[in-house]
């Protein structure tokens, strides 16, 4: 089965956190790809086995416009110690699945970057990522997960371990949906 792992990422804590997830999926699947938001094409979502998406938490959810902008804004600013991740310029994740064709029920996972605190306080962009992969039928495999930045926005350092287990659990639980997928369409055609 092929994997596709689809990211946005301002500041390169998403982009790094994808990484770590592609490195657990890749002990189970031969073909895992990472992506920034802006090249994954429909034929790469079409083409996935395992769709697996995820973005930075700006103001409780998804980035918008404005909070991308503010983003960019403030690694400008000198001494602020943030550099912009080289595929932050263009689109976010709210634009592509606004262009983004339905599927046919494919497996998928959303995860986030947020800063470390209760999820209460400091939102979860997971959940609107699972909410729009749900809108465009995807089956999610597991629960959206969140991983943690400090204040300063670096990535926590036990979270890259955290992220490559994460993605090891999700492998497992792609193949036990492809499994039971498969099994009811079988059970499903015997009865026809």
């Amino acid at each position: 089965m092929r994997a596709l792992v689809v990211y946005e990422s301002m500041y390169g804590n998403t982009h790094t956190v994808a990484e770590r997830i592609a490195e657990g999926l890749r002990e189970t699947f031969d073909d895992v790809e990472v992506v920034p938001v802006d090249d994954a094409t429909a034929d790469l979502v079409a083409s996935a086995g395992l769709v697996v998406v995820g973005g930075p938490t700006h103001l409780h959810q998804m980035s918008s416009i404005w909070s991308r902008t503010a983003a960019v804004d403030a690694a400008e600013k000198e001494g602020s110690g943030l550099h912009v991740d080289p595929d932050a310029e263009g689109s976010g994740l709210r634009d592509w699945f606004d262009r983004l064709d339905s599927v046919d029920h494919a497996p998928a996972a959303a995860f986030d970057t947020r800063v470390d605190g209760p999820a209460l306080v400091t939102g979860r962009a997971s959940r609107g990522i699972a909410r729009r992969l749900r809108r465009h039928h995807f089956k999610l495999v597991l629960t959206p997960e969140s991983f943690v930045v400090d204040h300063q926005v670096r990535l926590l350092a036990e979270e890259d371990e955290r992220a490559r287990e994460w993605g090891r659990s999700l492998a497992k639980a792609s193949l036990r949906a492809a499994a039971g997928a498969n099994r009811d369409g079988a059970t499903h055609g015997g009865r026809r």
